[in-house]
């Protein structure tokens, strides 16, 4: 799978600030990084419909076992309630199992600097 565009779902006023959050999941086996890519779409159309979801982007090197998320959102809240409701609460749950690693950062930005690069959130992951 390569790495999916930054699709943006609605796009705050330019100067306003919004929530950033880049993850970084390393599978233990190639099976999980299967089962990984199982529940990639299901959860992508989440994020597409999710309020206050700014925008997102997926890369997968699932041949490396790694996946890299990189999300906007208005406020931490929104992506908190994402992160517990709908496809994406019972993905995490039942894919911890088969995780090697993790590693998140958040940070915040304004919306002109929307889509944040792949390098910028490649450089806070590590």
């Amino acid at each position: 799978m390569p790495t999916l565009p930054w699709t943006t779902r609605n796009t705050p006023p330019p100067g306003t600030e919004v929530h950033v959050f880049a993850s970084r999941f390393e599978t233990r086996t190639l099976w999980g990084a299967l089962r990984f890519l199982l529940r990639t779409p299901t959860v992508w159309r989440q994020v597409g419909r999710a309020p206050g979801a700014c925008g997102a982007t997926l890369r997968a090197q699932p041949l490396r076992r790694t996946f890299w998320t990189l999300s906007a959102w208005e406020s931490a809240g929104a992506l908190k309630e994402f992160a517990r409701s709908g496809a994406h609460r019972p993905a995490s749950r039942s894919l911890a199992a088969q995780m090697h690693s993790a590693k998140f950062a958040g940070w915040q930005a304004t919306a002109g600097e929307l889509p944040v690069s792949w390098e910028e959130a490649v450089r806070r992951l590590t």
